[in-house]
């Protein structure tokens, strides 16, 4: 069975005079446990939502989301949420750190919605990433791509079996944007976490020999060809 497995599933928002508005219409997706796929997808394409429906952050309208066999789908949103802090870790493009908190604690606050905190496995990973000499440095204090760099470190904080991330270089230089990607399928590789990244970047979708469209997933980009 693969790590992932997507089936006919949707998400239908509300337009403000009551019409709806089918963002995600995926028929079918597959992700093996360790695989690294990326996605392309320009703004407005359902990506992000994609991704927030099989983070367990939105609750889908229709069909299933197996995770490990789990369907989160069914689960209620305080099960949701646990299911994503076991599971799931997800590098956001604005980072989401928590500013009066540092680097160490933002990586804590991180396993303490999972399996507990573990100090030293919080420090090993901040270490790993390179920044075992920022452990209590604020985020305020960090260049952006420091800053991307914790928030690799506290994806992995959990050992999640599946990263999820949404355009992570979207706030990054080229150079700094070529390292934090290598750094993300490194890291992703060394702890055994699938890697599913969305991207409208080229120059990043390039590193992947299996980069899909994803228009040829979602229904709802075909019937608006």
């Amino acid at each position: 069975m693969p790590l992932l497995a997507v089936k006919n599933l949707t998400k239908v928002y509300r337009r403000p005079d009551g019409s709806a508005h089918k963002v995600v219409d995926v028929p079918e997706f597959f992700l093996e446990a360790g695989e690294q796929r990326a996605l392309r997808g320009e703004s407005g394409s359902g990506k992000t939502t994609f991704l927030h429906l099989i983070a367990g952050i939105l609750a889908p309208d229709s069909g299933s989301i197996l995770i490990d066999g789990r369907d989160i789908a069914t689960l209620g949103e305080a099960a949701r949420d646990r299911a994503r802090a076991e599971t799931i870790g997800y590098i956001f493009q604005t980072f989401n750190l928590l500013q009066g908190h540092t680097v160490l604690e933002n990586v804590e606050l991180g396993m303490a919605f999972g399996r507990g905190v573990d100090r030293a496995h919080a420090e090993a990973l901040l270490r790993r990433v390179g920044l075992g000499e920022r452990l209590h440095h604020f985020p305020r204090q960090l260049s952006t791509g420091q800053q991307q760099r914790v928030a690799v470190a506290r994806a992995l904080a959990n050992k999640p079996k599946l990263v999820l991330a949404d355009e992570p270089t979207g706030n990054l230089d080229s150079r700094n944007s070529r390292e934090a990607l290598a750094l993300i399928r490194e890291v992703c590789r060394e702890n055994g976490a699938a890697l599913l990244l969305v991207s409208h970047d080229d120059a990043v979708l390039g590193q992947f020999e299996n980069a899909q469209d994803f228009r040829e997933l979602n229904r709802v980009a075909e019937a608006t060809k």
